[in-house]
């Protein structure tokens, strides 16, 4: 017979089933009498798990759904089901990329060592499809949002965009994907400031198990104030732009937070920026509105170079022959 621990988990586990089960199925199954079953549901609903009561023949016991989440219990291939799939739906910008991490971070934290080498060789085996951007390593993920959850000062070693490497000392706030890419947004205790770390570009060092009191993020929307501070401190090449449309209309098309000025009614200036001035005219082409550069050699070459690759491409279908047509 179970002591009474091990007993209350072996009960959860067979609720957790999604199926009915009469008291003297359980009594069988743990190897009790109906009594103690009854006792041990009464436990379970006082630790918080609502187990509902079916009366009559076709009755029992069933594991419902309650107002808060309580501890769950998942086999071997369970857990590591779930450390597998978190993981993969935190590549996939599917928008729950900061909540997968921070579950895929709790579960971790607590599987059996045997379980985190099934789960690692899993991730060895499965390919997918790569997306634009370097690839994620969901170690160091994990390992951040380990350090946001629990407040825990972070080091690690950082690549800068120029190549130089450094150590870097921070406290973890926040995680941000945008596009391919992971940030980080830190209060970096050595510059006493607030910076922005490309996760890629990073290499966590061991836990240091220092603690800290969150500061106040400056921004009241976090997700700009972060693609904020990456789009203009990335920038190499800058333009100032006259656009021909309201400034409200034309700041619901861009998908970054930039500072919109007003002219007139139908006019506003913008400073825009890109590390290729090639790439930001052809996106800029793609939001239907008629601008000028105002500022910006690169931007004006750039522009010139696409209207006469346009303009080439809509020649050549021009002189094409057209195909005849089928008659019955």
């Amino acid at each position: 017979m179970l002591e009474t621990s091990a007993r209350l988990l072996e009960l959860l586990s067979l609720l957790q089933l999604k199926r009915d089960w009469t008291s003297a199925e359980l009594a069988t199954r743990l190897e009790v009498s109906t009594r103690t079953v009854r006792a041990d549901i009464s436990r379970l609903r006082s630790l918080g798990y609502p187990v509902d009561a079916r009366p009559g023949v076709t009755g029992g016991y069933r594991l419902a759904a309650g107002t808060a989440m309580p501890p769950l219990l998942l086999d071997d291939d369970e857990a590591v089901a779930v450390a597998v799939g978190l993981g993969a739906v935190a590549t996939q910008g599917l928008g729950v990329e900061e909540t997968s991490l921070t579950a895929l971070a709790k579960l971790e934290q607590v599987l059996p060592s045997r379980l985190r080498r099934r789960v690692e060789a899993v991730r060895e085996a499965v390919s997918v499809v790569p997306r634009a951007g370097p690839p994620l390593d969901l170690s160091v993920l994990g390992a951040v949002a380990a350090a946001i959850r629990g407040h825990e000062r972070l080091r690690f070693g950082y690549t800068k965009p120029g190549g130089a490497e450094g150590t870097r000392h921070t406290e973890p706030r926040r995680l941000v994907s945008w596009g391919a890419l992971w940030y980080l947004l830190a209060w970096d205790l050595d510059r006493d400031d607030w910076r922005v770390f490309r996760v890629d570009r990073m290499v966590p060092h061991a836990p240091t198990g220092a603690r800290f009191r969150p500061r106040v993020i400056p921004a009241d929307n976090l997700v700009e104030y972060v693609v904020g501070r990456i789009s203009k401190g990335t920038w190499k090449y800058r333009a100032r732009l006259l656009v021909h449309a309201p400034a409200a209309e034309f700041a619901a098309k861009i998908p970054i937070p930039v500072d919109v000025e007003v002219v007139d009614e139908s006019t506003c200036r913008v400073e825009l920026g890109s590390d290729d001035p090639d790439r930001l005219a052809l996106w800029m082409a793609q939001l239907d509105v008629d601008i000028e550069v105002i500022d910006g050699d690169e931007l004006a070459v750039a522009f010139d170079r696409l209207a006469t690759r346009f303009r080439r491409a809509a020649g050549g279908a021009s002189r094409r022959p057209s195909a005849p047509r089928n008659t019955l």
